[in-house]
């Protein structure tokens, strides 16, 4: 896709996965929002990157008005052609029924998959309404929405009904969303990431490689953010790549 003159949108940009493709699409010389709600993060990289290139804008993925605006921000600073959804969010971590006989409240259920389905469902619909209004290039394609599942939404482990359930629903809507979009011009494609390290392991990355790195075929370690990030320009940059879920995670299979 040509990216001269574009703009993107990067729904969790201050993240780890977000932050890296952030830095990636402002090397290729693409204007980029950062949207999420952690604050300090989103303007320290907007500082790191320079605001002529960069903005941060806080935005919650569960409300549209605030996504709204945060494709409207992205489209002030270019001809929108990139949006990237790679947000964070709750996970309760714990059984349906725990050893007590409780079972996991639906509210909470809720929460997960608001964040992570519905909140991805947020950002591509209204992403892909704005790209729409593009004029196409001489490919024919308007822009490409990336999503980002997991291989928790293939083989969710215990404890992950609420996080392996919304993710497997980015699944199921990858191909669904490219078939409605296609005659747009609009391309759909999700990234379901193995073991990553990102800050929201809470512990270094030593620690984080010693405990969850020797569980992956080949290479032997958890993945860098930088991968996601490399995988997701290779997205934007190649036309036929739609409909698809890409698993990037060293050839891991969870296990029961």
């Amino acid at each position: 896709m040509q990216l001269e003159g574009a703009s993107a949108l990067v729904v969790g940009g201050a993240g780890g996965f977000g932050s890296a493709t952030v830095r990636r699409l402002a090397a290729a010389g693409v204007k980029v929002v950062i949207a999420d709600l952690a604050e300090d993060k989103g303007k320290a990289l907007e500082a790191e990157l320079g605001a002529d290139r960069v903005r941060f804008l806080a935005t919650d993925v569960t409300s549209e008005d605030s996504v709204a605006a945060a494709v409207a921000a992205a489209r002030d600073l270019g001809v929108l052609r990139v949006g990237v959804a790679v947000h964070g969010g709750p996970a309760a971590a714990r059984r349906i029924v725990n050893r007590k006989g409780e079972f996991y409240p639906l509210e909470t259920f809720r929460r997960t998959t608001d964040v992570f389905l519905g909140g991805t469902y947020n950002v591509l619909s209204q992403t892909a309404a704005a790209m729409t209004r593009n004029e196409p290039l001489d490919s024919g394609q308007r822009g490409v929405v990336v999503m980002t599942s997991s291989i928790a939404g293939y083989e969710g482990q215990v404890g992950q009904t609420d996080y392996a359930a919304a993710k497997g629903g980015v699944i199921s809507l990858t191909l669904t969303a490219a078939r409605d979009l296609a005659p747009t011009g609009v391309r759909v494609v999700s990234i379901a990431p193995g073991t990553f390290y990102t800050p929201a392991y809470g512990v270094t990355e030593e620690v984080a490689q010693e405990q969850w790195g020797k569980g992956v075929p080949n290479p032997k370690r958890m993945g860098h953010a930088d991968e996601y990030a490399r995988l997701a320009m290779h997205i934007v940059d190649n036309d036929y790549l739609n409909g698809e879920v890409i698993r990037i995670d060293g050839a891991l299979r969870f296990n029961v």
